[in-house]
């Protein structure tokens, strides 16, 4: 399987043909491979001297080096993501919750009843008024009640990975060198 030297693609075998190598981070000799570390170098890994390393793509997706418009930068070689997250409440974005609250009277005896049930608010007969002209009469507050949502569940991670198939990647390690243009 002919190639051009460093070129990277996918493959659906469970082996890496001749003159290909898996993209699993393998550390390789300089020394035994001049023409890909000269295209390489240590971008992915190695000492520079004597070892280099291969891109490992092992459990990754491949995203293209450089910026485009309104998107990050990436530079050869970065790693960038994870596969879960962890969402607290200090890395909660800033929000709100609105709540609809509707006040029902708690007790069925009209108005003008001296005691109403439950000591709170009567419901008023047809065309009376609730409360009297003079505002000499104390009444309790409405005891209702509000409830409203708690936090649920607590800081656990969860997965931010998108569906994947897994394929082999592989790099070519004797091929034809890519000329600049």
């Amino acid at each position: 399987m002919e190639g051009v030297l460093a070129y990277v693609t996918a493959f659906a075998g469970n082996f890496a043909p001749r003159g290909w190598a898996l993209c699993q981070g393998q550390i390789m000799a300089i020394s035994q491979n001049t023409a890909l570390f000269s295209l390489l170098g240590t971008t992915y890994g190695g000492n520079g001297q004597t070892t280099f390393a291969l891109p490992d793509l092992r459990g990754r997706t491949v995203v293209g080096a450089g910026q485009g418009p309104g998107l990050s930068q990436y530079s050869l070689g970065e790693l960038a993501g994870s596969e879960t997250t962890t969402m607290t409440v200090a890395t909660m974005p800033s929000h709100g919750h609105t709540a609809t609250i509707k006040i029902v009277p708690g007790a069925n005896t009209t108005a003008d009843a001296t005691t109403p049930a439950n000591g709170v608010y009567a419901s008023p007969a047809a065309g009376e008024q609730l409360f009297g002209p003079g505002g000499s009469v104390n009444m309790k507050p409405y005891p209702g009640t509000l409830t409203t949502g708690l936090n649920a569940g607590g800081p656990i991670p969860f997965s931010t990975l998108h569906p994947v198939l897994a394929l082999n990647y592989l790099i070519c390690l004797q091929g034809v060198f890519p000329a600049r243009n």
